[in-house]
């Protein structure tokens, strides 16, 4: 990292506040000076009477090391000869009516003591050698929007802990997180906030210290090694970052020079009563430097690939989260922060201009428009946004016992009303695991066995909808209980009960499938890679979609069962005529399901149903997503089995002649449509890189028919269950569950198009007199999550 030389210009830039590497110039450096060498201290506190640099090597004494007011009369600094790496240190600060002096740490430090002590230390940050090289190039070579993105979330202090309860630390995390993110087949990690902060239980979001990695796991280095070894395993790493509030510790940056410097000079919007905190003042040009450079400085000397920008609504709205009359509009009368949009805006556009292929995502809970659009288009400039309407509908729809689903499906489909507005990520986070909210499998209703085809068949679900993925740590393997910052996961589970075993290898599989198959990524942020084939089951609580990649011939078909019913006979139209294979089912037995499947080739047919010349008759196996391909596709899967037997689903009635089934799948892939893909999206960066964000594709609406099952004689399907009340949670000790047998399906005459013939089928549960669910935590619906601000966060101490 290159050494300001506080000229006048670097000066003028940080009161403009423009000076984008304010880093180079404040904080803590070793320089040499007439020969000598030592660390030149630079601090801003324009409102200051005295300040001096005082710590160990001084003893504390506020007369040793005075400090020196530049030019400009705000910024403050003093050579100490002789100090080395790791000296303990503090600004002494003497405010303007004089009295004891403020001990304050320092803004800019690169490192800090390990909590509960609060001072900086001095920390040389040219020392590490990065070996990334492959990642860097690989990077700049790609589009972040048509990669896969399955990030795994992190708190670093409790995905994992010694045996003897102390933290990893980031050295031992690039031993062991890299290795198992590897082997889960996440393309990246976001981790909760790493800056410096004195309180465990605000999870980092409190910070003190924001340019200084946080001491309780290591140092910068090994922080850096941590990043350096991900990158060598082809794994991105994103950090949450919180530029809307920060924490009141008398260490921090409130009242830093004895006035308000860092918070605004007006209490009203200073103040953030709900959690505690303080908040920027965005319009300081001071304050815009020091974030800004901020954000480049995880960049660059870190070599993070993203940020995931914390509470932005905060940020935006004056009156979040506040009462009437705890908050004043601006000078249009309206609820805007306009200095926070303007600050944003110069963010992202800074961010992309130094770094074209970074990831800038918001955490935004509102409606407010063109948040991840570029900032020449009126948008925020972000190029990604957490969906959080879409987390909030279908942790709802997920809580609710299956009886009650039908009567919800709008709960699924009103997300594809706004899917393309915005590029999105599906966060399930966790915001939604911590404060009685339950644990992802403690929201699915029902027995213990389908409690995990809940959360398997949801989170197929969660694959094949449109946007990039978010899942925090456990979700996984179904972690019982809520997330705990203070302790380990529970790996246990994954190793002492099978269930949740399955689950991992159930989250691994299903990880593999989506990076794999471009169809389920590469076109995410518009609608030439969705196709509804049937949205209006909202009797069976099954819906059934298309996923495209942009060679429109690469597509999987999608089919989710939100009910433990099996169906049998289910007709549904698909985009093709050809032999389809199922490639990917939730129920499959090793991953703890009852095994219904669908095995051989399945033969479309000349029956037109959902709008569709062509469809397919299968069954659906319960609480599960199933996947189908064309046999043979480029790109797919490898199906669930090659017996070479027609799907017992199939009708035996087939509308072919002579032609064998290879022959006429081999005519499908002839007639496929070959036209090139929708047009190239150009990514727009934003005004200075116009790479950021891809422009929405113009919305078009589809109207599925309604789901008309045309049942026909179909073989008897055991729907087994092998499920042990394996947690403490569950029961006591083991039980083995009875394997449920469906009855057999009975026969029915071909129906013709205008006739709803399709019937519950078969069961595959122990029972239906399913009961809802005791914890319902309270969630707004999406409407109500795009309409007005969401309190994401409780209030930290």
């Amino acid at each position: 990292m290159k050494t300001s030389a506080l000229s006048e210009f670097d000066l003028y830039l940080f009161h403009q506040g423009t000076n984008y590497h304010a880093q180079e110039m404040l904080g803590a450096h070793f320089i040499e000076q007439d020969g000598k060498k030592g660390v030149r201290f630079t601090v801003w506190a324009p409102n200051a009477k005295a300040v001096s640099v005082v710590g160990e090597f001084n003893d504390w004494n506020v007369f040793i090391h005075p400090m020196n007011r530049m030019d400009d009369g705000e910024i403050w600094e003093v050579f100490v000869e002789g100090l080395g790496e790791g000296e303990i240190y503090k600004y002494a600060i003497e405010p303007q009516w004089g009295g004891p002096r403020i001990m304050k740490a320092d803004p800019y430090g690169f490192y800090a003591e390990k909590k509960p002590q609060t001072a900086s230390r001095t920390y040389d940050m040219n020392h590490y050698e990065w070996k990334d090289e492959a990642w860097q190039k690989r990077k700049a070579e790609e589009s972040s929007y048509e990669r896969p993105m399955l990030t795994y979330e992190v708190h670093a202090g409790s995905w994992r802990r010694t045996l003897e309860g102390d933290y990893l630390s980031y050295r031992e995390l690039a031993d062991q997180l890299i290795s198992y993110v590897k082997d889960m087949n996440y393309t990246h990690i976001e981790f909760m906030p790493l800056c410096e902060h004195p309180y465990d239980g605000s999870w980092g979001y409190q910070a003190t210290g924001y340019f200084a990695v946080t001491s309780r796991y290591g140092t910068p280095d090994d922080f850096r090694y941590l990043v350096d070894t991900a990158h060598q395993n082809g794994i991105g790493i994103i950090m949450d970052w919180v530029p809307g509030h920060f924490c009141k510790d008398e260490q921090g940056l409130r009242h830093f020079d004895g006035k308000n410097l860092y918070e605004s000079d007006n209490e009203t919007r200073a103040e953030n009563w709900e959690w505690g905190t303080t908040n920027f003042d965005y319009g300081r040009t001071e304050v815009q430097s020091f974030l800004i450079s901020n954000a480049l400085f995880w960049f660059e000397e870190f070599h993070i690939d993203g940020l995931r920008i914390d509470a932005v609504a905060n940020m935006l709205y004056l009156n979040y989260g506040r009462k009437d009359g705890e908050w004043q509009p601006n000078k249009y009368g309206d609820t805007g922060n306009l200095e926070a949009m303007d600050f944003l805006k110069k963010l992202n556009e800074t961010i992309f201009k130094y770094h074209p292929q970074a990831l800038m995502i918001a955490e935004e809970s509102t409606s407010w428009p063109l948040i991840s659009k570029p900032v020449y288009m009126g948008g925020m400039g972000f190029n990604y946004k957490w969906n959080m309407g879409w987390m909030n509908d279908m942790l709802s729809y997920m809580s609710l016992d299956p009886i009650y689903r039908k009567w919800n499906q709008d709960k699924i489909t009103f997300s594809l009303m706004y899917a393309f507005s915005e590029n999105f990520v599906l966060p399930l986070s966790h915001d939604e695991v911590v404060h009685g909210k339950c644990s992802l499998i403690s929201k699915m209703p029902g027995d213990y066995w389908q409690k995990f085809a809940g959360l398997r068949g949801f989170f197929g679900y969660w694959m094949a909808h449109p946007g990039k993925k978010l899942l925090f740590m456990g979700g996984e393997f179904g972690h019982f209980i809520e997330w705990n910052f203070d302790d380990s996961m529970d790996w246990h589970l994954v190793e002492q009960y099978p269930m949740h075993t399955k689950m991992l290898a159930y989250s691994k599989a299903l990880n593999k499938f989506y990076v794999d198959n471009k169809a389920l990524w590469q076109v995410d942020f518009d609608w030439n890679g969705f196709q509804w084939i049937d949205c209006n089951d909202s009797e069976n609580s099954i819906i059934a979609l298309v996923r495209r990649a942009e060679d429109r011939s690469d597509f999987i078909v999608c089919v989710h069962n939100f009910t433990p019913e099996v169906r049998h006979g289910y007709r549904i139209g698909v985009p093709t005529k050809g032999t389809y294979v199922e490639v990917f089912n939730s129920d499959e037995e090793q991953y703890g399901g009852s095994g219904v499947r669908n095995t051989g080739d399945i033969v479309s047919e000349d029956y037109a149903f959902h709008g569709r010349e062509q469809s397919i008759v299968i069954t659906v196996p319960p609480l599960a997503t199933t996947f189908y391909r064309l046999k043979r596709q480029s790109g797919a899967g490898t199906p669930v089995s090659e017996v070479p037997e027609t799907v017992d689903a199939v009708a035996k009635k087939k509308a072919m002649t002579s032609k064998t089934a290879d022959a006429a799948a081999e005519k499908t892939e002839d007639e496929a449509p070959k036209k090139a893909a929708s047009k190239k999206r150009t990514a727009a960066k934003s005004a200075v890189a116009e790479d950021a964000v891809k422009p929405a594709a113009k919305k078009t609406t589809r109207a599925a028919a309604k789901t008309e099952a045309a049942e026909k004689p179909a073989k008897k399907t055991t729907a087994k269950k092998t499920a042990k009340s394996e947690t403490k949670e569950m029961a006591e000790a083991e039980k083995p569950v009875k394997k449920a047998t469906p009855k057999k399906s009975a026969k029915a005459k071909p129906a013709d198009a205008e006739k709803k013939a399709a019937k519950p089928a078969a069961k595959a549960t122990k029972s239906t007199g399913m009961t809802a669910t005791k914890k319902k935590p309270a969630r707004k619906t999406a409407a109500e999550a795009e309409d007005k601000p969401k309190k994401t966060r409780a209030a930290k101490a």
